[in-house]
């Protein structure tokens, strides 16, 4: 198969993954809920925008947070991953700027800002959606503080945090959450109207 036909037929696979998820895969329709209590590691991390900023004060800027672990080469989890995080910003409508969606590379080696960036693009991410890169052993510390770090990046597993404002307790989804899972979690009329 040449090249371009290749990537027209990855692009299509990966498109209807998005679209089907869990029907797909195979996977729960449901994924599992948990409560975590966990620090947010003072690491710098880089957004794809280029500016470095600190994690904590980056997730505590009053807005509930949705965070997950992806990178930009990732053919199978992460389009799942970040197609939900884009139905549910769809879902958020014209609320879409309350809630800070955080897309966290565990590939900085890999993925630079403007990889990031032009990964943002690719799902429309809104101003509120940003993605973070950093130093490896910055992305190490903080996927070992959400205890999702496994390694390396070919053995990540679906994982959502959702936080519904500073100092709450993280509500994790292991599997795949549907955007509708993660709009139930997040306060205020956002949810009433959805």
């Amino acid at each position: 198969m040449n090249k371009p036909i290749r990537n027209m037929t990855c692009t299509l696979v990966i498109a209807a993954l998005c679209l089907l998820g869990p029907a797909v895969t195979g996977a729960s329709a449901s994924a599992k809920r948990t409560t975590v209590g966990l620090t947010v590691p003072e690491v710098t991390l880089v957004r794809a925008d280029g500016k470095s900023v600190l994690l904590p004060q980056e997730l505590n800027d009053g807005r509930p947070v949705v965070l997950s672990f992806i990178f930009t080469t990732c053919t199978s989890i992460c389009p799942l991953l970040t197609g939900t995080l884009a139905q549910l910003q769809d879902k958020l409508g014209a609320d879409r700027d309350r809630v800070h969606i955080v897309s966290i590379s565990i590939d900085p080696e890999e993925d630079t800002p403007a990889k990031l960036e032009a990964y943002a693009k690719k799902y429309h991410a809104g101003p509120a959606w940003n993605h973070y890169t950093g130093t490896v052993e910055a992305i190490i510390k903080t996927a070992t503080a959400f205890g999702t770090y496994r390694g390396n990046k070919m053995a990540h597993t679906p994982v959502i945090f959702v936080r519904k404002a500073p100092g709450e307790q993280w509500v994790r989804f292991d599997g795949f959450a549907t955007a509708k899972e993660l709009l139930q979690e997040i306060p205020g009329k956002a949810v009433a109207s959805k």
